[in-house]
């Protein structure tokens, strides 16, 4: 089944212009629901096959993911299993009856206990660990501790307080390296920065933490305050699940005020296009091309085109209401959202292991909900 594009996004007109906040780029239905939870639970705690960021110092050192991080081991690998909870957390806030509901809380219960963060909160500070999983992993952590705070369930207070070590473990971690990072990291995959410090900036705000927004603010300065003229043309690279171009704007927007990040967009993407888009006419920005989706690598351009369509929706989300581009902004992730939803099925582990976190994401607009 396709997923529907929600109406107010195919009304290419005047009306587009002026939503104030835009609407979603989908609506997150319960049949797309039990599809995406069905692709995390199929892999929660699949430990293979599993790519391990694992650096060995001894023979003592060569053991199963399992043993590594009891916690999150399954789906291929850290970042996938830890964003993966995140999905089913998700999906019970918002669909707290849904047949899945069950056996989605038995699968988290079964990760967040307070041994397996335990023994996780070794790994991580282990010899020879201070980058791992840093920023991807870290981040998402962050977020599923964000969606875990933000929850009012008996369930979901104890998983919040059997994570919290781990949380603040990898909270830790980003305050030591922040101040330490010269340069920004522009790139389409994980060590970028732009993405990673947008997940960051959404868990600050719910856990309270302003030292680390005032950070994420320093950083914003310093990395991206003088960009202009970003080369979107040269997006993107064919391995690329993230846009560096657009993951900055969706970052700046969070940490600029509307009329601010107005301004500083016009000269980042000048030939971002102001006004009604024609009914009809392709979008400013076209969505990636994916030729094989057994291809773990060339599988990444779905993504790419997920996380588009949703950092797309939170640009216009952060101009001001009546700000011209908004239409085009929009547009462009209508078509985005329409060409990678239905590629999230699930039959190809090189894709399904991650692809529904990216789908749910966007799908219930979770960076606009806070």
């Amino acid at each position: 089944m396709r997923h529907r594009i929600a109406p107010a996004l195919l009304v290419l007109g005047p009306l587009l212009a002026v939503a104030a906040p835009p609407p979603n780029p989908t609506s997150l239905d319960a049949g797309a629901a039990a599809r995406f939870a069905a692709l995390a639970l199929k892999c929660l705690h699949q430990e293979y096959p599993n790519h391990l960021s694992h650096t060995l110092g001894s023979d003592a050192d060569a053991r199963p993911p399992r043993e590594l991080t009891p916690a999150f081991y399954g789906c291929y690998d850290w970042h996938s299993a830890v964003h993966g909870h995140w999905l089913l957390v998700r999906l019970l806030r918002l669909f707290p009856g849904a047949p899945f509901a069950s056996q989605a809380r038995a699968a988290v219960s079964r990760s967040l206990t307070v041994p397996n963060i335990s023994a996780e909160v070794a790994y991580l500070r282990g010899e020879g660990r201070a980058s791992f999983e840093r920023p991807y992993g870290l981040a998402w952590l962050l977020q599923l501790a964000a969606e875990l705070r933000g929850w009012d369930d008996p369930d979901a207070q104890r998983w919040s307080a059997a994570l919290q070590p781990l949380e603040s473990q990898a909270a830790a971690r980003l305050k030591t390296w922040l101040p330490k990072l010269h340069y920004p990291i522009r790139i389409g995959e994980h060590d970028q920065t732009a993405f990673s410090f947008g997940l960051v900036w959404d868990w600050a705000g719910v856990a309270g933490d302003d030292e680390m927004r005032a950070l994420l603010r320093r950083a914003a300065q310093r990395f991206y305050l003088r960009d202009r003229n970003c080369p979107l043309a040269y997006e993107p690279s064919g391995e690329d699940f993230l846009s560096p171009c657009l993951a900055e704007a969706d970052f700046m927007r969070r940490a600029l005020g509307a009329r601010a990040f107005a301004h500083w967009l016009s000269g980042f993407l000048a030939r971002l296009p102001a006004g009604a888009v024609a009914a009809g006419r392709a979008p400013w920005l076209s969505p990636a091309v994916v030729t094989d989706r057994a291809d773990p690598k060339l599988a990444h351009l779905d993504g790419l085109n997920l996380s588009r369509a949703w950092m797309l929706a939170g640009i216009a989300h952060g101009l001001p209401p009546h700000d011209p581009r908004i239409a085009a902004l929009l547009a462009a992730a209508a078509a985005h959202a329409d060409a990678a939803l239905p590629a999230v099925t699930g039959e190809h582990y090189e894709g399904g292991h991650w692809l529904g976190t990216f789908a749910v994401y966007m799908s219930s607009a979770a960076d606009l909900r806070r």
